[in-house]
């Protein structure tokens, strides 16, 4: 198996899965049943010993509770990491109300994220069957995420700590940025050759398969610094500069949580920006 198979596996599930297109009965409204939620993925790969997993352990990056790739798999050899770019209707359709999210786009946001565990898991399970040690970290049961000032995370050594984090023990957004998928914009989404509207994925697994050339150095090589996410975040948690106040876009995520029960979200910054479905033609390696 070779990364082509990955991806020529992860691009059929992609255009044929019934869990990409919105159906009937969990639309929000008639005129967007059957409508698509992703494109197909984009991926990096990644060796599992890469150093660069190792500095993701320090308190600038994620800290100490970052687990690295073997710590989740003893054998791994090689990191996964992809993103799945909303269609351009999805994206469409969040460009113009700047305060809050179009049905389109909440589908995208809780839909597809249960597609992205799907397409994670069948990934996973392709690769066991073909007798390969695989783990998704963020569908492990070892894996944790906190938000804000919430002591609901399942690592007791967390519940202790009261102050307003956002962090988990595996990134996607820094994973992606080892293997190479792309840097951080301003809004800290990441900005990937497909743009930064789109959710991020990953998988460890003890295939050898030769770790992309990551076509960057600096964290946020990408990003123009343009400004036009700041604009467009209905929180006004964005700054040119001191980036994102994730506590004010959380507390904003919690009013749309309330709004659109049982849905929730935003994406106001992914959208109708320059980053929004490709690299800023000013910082891309790949312009003429």
């Amino acid at each position: 198996m070779n990364k082509q198979d990955i991806i020529n596996i992860a691009t059929d599930f992609t255009e044929n899965s019934e869990y990409n297109y919105i159906t009937k009965e969990n639309a929000i409204s008639e005129d967007i049943v059957g409508m698509r939620i992703f494109d197909p993925p984009v991926f990096a790969f990644g060796n599992a010993d890469d150093e660069y997993f190792e500095k993701l352990k320090s308190p600038s990056a994620v800290g100490e509770h970052f687990r690295l790739p073997k710590e989740w798999l003893p054998q791994a050899k090689t990191v996964i990491s992809f993103f799945l770019p909303f269609t351009e209707t999805v994206r469409k359709s969040n460009r113009e109300n700047r305060t809050w999210p179009s049905s389109l786009w909440l589908h995208g946001r809780i839909e597809g994220q249960a597609f992205l565990n799907r397409l994670c898991l069948h990934l996973n399970s392709v690769l066991i069957s073909s007798g390969y040690g695989s783990v998704v970290p963020s569908l492990d049961h070892n894996f944790w995420s906190k938000a804000g000032f919430s002591k609901a995370s399942s690592d007791p050594d967390e519940n202790t700590d009261a102050r307003p984090t956002y962090t988990s023990n595996w990134s996607e957004r820094h994973v992606a940025y080892v293997c190479g998928l792309g840097t951080f914009g301003l809004s800290k989404g990441l900005i990937t050759k497909k743009g930064m509207a789109g959710r991020l994925g990953s998988l460890v697994t003890e295939l050898y398969l030769p770790p992309d050339k990551r076509e960057y150095s600096g964290i946020y090589e990408y990003c123009s610094m343009c400004g036009a996410c700041v604009k467009r975040c209905p929180a006004n948690a964005i700054s040119v500069s001191k980036g994102k106040d994730h506590d004010l876009c959380s507390q904003y995520l919690n009013v749309t949580a309330e709004k659109f029960k049982p849905r929730y979200g935003c994406g106001k910054c992914q959208t109708k920006v320059p980053c929004e479905s490709c690299i800023p033609v000013s910082t891309s390696p790949h312009k003429e």
